[in-house]
């Protein structure tokens, strides 16, 4: 076996050894789940898709809830295969991770040249990456997309080879141009990555013109017809190019933008730095010095890519989208690149110090940076596990109790309102009105009008409402009375996030004791 192969069977090994202690870990501790209420999201779409042939949350009623449709057809064929859901959403994930890991150390090959066993140690940190391998189990589409932005950013890489002809060109981009669809399908930012590979890396192809315009018609054909499903898809179900869910939440969030663009970046990239990842900082300087200094002027633009990427995903959400809840999880993506940047960096430093006469307290310092980053990979890997656990008996001990409880307990042509709809949609299947927006996109533009929400829900004949009590405050503020004359609250899970609450809507005001 080569060595390229071995090195991919040992990410692949190491990835799936993740993703199954993770899961023994949520098993251990209670039972198996996801670690978010937004996984069951999709896992409902991915349901109904194979046993009702509809893109729905609510059988037989199409709507635009699912913020990534690669990923929901990935599922779909689970479910299509009649395999245990849960593990076959770790199989993907688990399969995304060593894909990263991978990819990345190619790309690190073909960035640092001269650094010996970059790929190695740069797919191994992947691997070890407690935030990537919470991802891959985490029933959301983080992992794919993480694994996607690296692909694609090797794939472009190889276009920089000066001895390819027009036809290699136009073959590679049009391979670029299906992943960067791909991408954007498992994601809507990735529309911010194929913006930058097109700015940085078509200056670059400038010296061989033939070559840069069969290139441009690759991309831009191939990545228009991979596109077109996508997009007919949200046209059809939502009657917008984008996925409902992308302006949902950013309405939702909108009044964090008040904090400003630096706190909000800081806010967002903080949970990041909760790993051994911020062992590789120093690792991070020296590796852009490099990159700086061993590449072509007119190719430093597209070489600078990987790093500047991890900062343009971060500050779009800290623009548009500052929610950094959940570890992070919609900047995880950043991570891979963040990390191939600084063990490459990482690496040059200690074997530069190893090769020259550096005073003993240089050497010193070099070899404990480079233990510490040996050390804490695989420690935050087993923190990560235990985190999952807890992350997991979260939801099951709130959202996932609350749904099972519907599902006896409400008959299901009585309308519930719910702000959290994923484990209800999964487990208790029923018409619905989501007050978060994400399949009830009409009540988005009513956001923080207390008045016109409540109005709403009287239209519709609301007659039970699921909430946690921190959940909404604006909606409730200034209501209390309202809400406790009408709605009465009859169960409680007590859950470990403080017990999600149901109410039913009594019009007599007399409930229950």
């Amino acid at each position: 076996m080569r060595s390229i192969e071995r090195r991919a069977a040992l990410f692949s090994a190491l990835a799936a050894l993740g993703a199954l202690g993770y899961l023994l870990a949520a098993q251990a501790s209670g039972g198996l789940g996801f670690p978010l209420d937004d996984a069951w999201i999709h896992h409902t779409y991915a349901r109904n898709l194979a046993q009702t042939g509809t893109w729905s949350f609510v059988a037989g009623v199409p709507s635009g809830g699912s913020t990534a449709p690669l990923y929901t057809l990935l599922l779909a064929l689970g479910y299509w295969l009649k395999l245990p859901y849960i593990w076959w959403s770790a199989l993907i994930g688990a399969f995304a991770v060593a894909l990263t890991a991978i990819f990345s150390a190619r790309l690190a090959e073909r960035l640092f040249p001269e650094v010996r066993a970059v790929g190695w140690w740069v797919g191994m940190a992947i691997c070890c990456a407690w935030h990537l391998l919470w991802s891959a189990v985490s029933g959301m589409e983080t992992a794919l997309f993480a694994a996607l932005v690296v692909v694609v950013l090797e794939v472009a890489a190889r276009q920089l080879q000066p001895e390819l002809a027009a036809r290699a060109r136009f073959s590679g981009g049009a391979a670029l141009g299906a992943l960067c669809a791909a991408l954007i399908a498992t994601r809507p930012e990735g529309i911010l990555l194929a913006g930058l590979i097109g700015l940085t890396l078509l200056p670059a192809l400038t010296q061989d013109r033939r070559g840069a315009a069969a290139w441009l018609i690759g991309v831009s054909v191939f990545g228009a017809l991979c596109l077109l499903p996508y997009l007919w898809l949200n046209l059809s179900v939502s009657g917008a190019l984008l996925p409902n869910t992308f302006s949902a939440k950013q309405a939702q969030f909108a009044p964090l933008l008040a904090r400003g663009a630096l706190r909000n970046f800081i806010e967002m990239a903080l949970p990041l730095t909760a790993g051994a990842q911020i062992a590789l900082s120093i690792g991070v300087l020296f590796g852009v010095r490099e990159l700086w200094r061993k590449h072509e002027p007119i190719q430093r633009a597209f070489a600078m890519l990987p790093l500047a990427w991890s900062l343009a995903l971060i500050l779009l959400y800290a623009l548009r989208l500052p929610a950094s809840y959940q570890h992070g999880r919609y900047v995880i993506p950043a991570l891979p690149t963040f990390i191939l940047i600084g063990v490459s960096g990482t690496l040059i430093v200690l074997q530069r110090g190893a090769a020259r006469r550096q005073r003993r307290l240089v050497r010193m310092m070099t070899r404990t940076l480079a233990a510490l980053c040996l050390v804490l990979f695989p420690l935050f890997a087993l923190v990560g596990a235990r985190v999952f656990a807890e992350d997991v008996q979260m939801i099951n001990t709130e959202m996932v109790k609350a749904a099972l409880w519907l599902r006896q307990h409400v008959p299901p042509d009585e309308l519930l309102a719910a702000h959290d709809i994923g484990a209800v949609g999964f487990f208790a299947n029923r018409p619905l009105l989501d007050v978060a927006g994400l399949v009830t996109p009409e009540i988005v533009p009513l956001f923080y009008q207390p008045e016109a929400i409540f109005a709403l829900l009287s239209e519709r004949g609301v007659r039970w409402l699921m909430l946690m009590p921190d959940q909404w405050q604006w909606l409730w503020q200034g209501r209390a009375k309202t809400f406790g004359r009408y709605f009465c609250r009859v169960y409680d899970t007590q859950g470990r996030m403080g017990g999600t609450h149901i109410y039913r809507f009594e019009p007599s005001g007399a409930c229950p004791i």
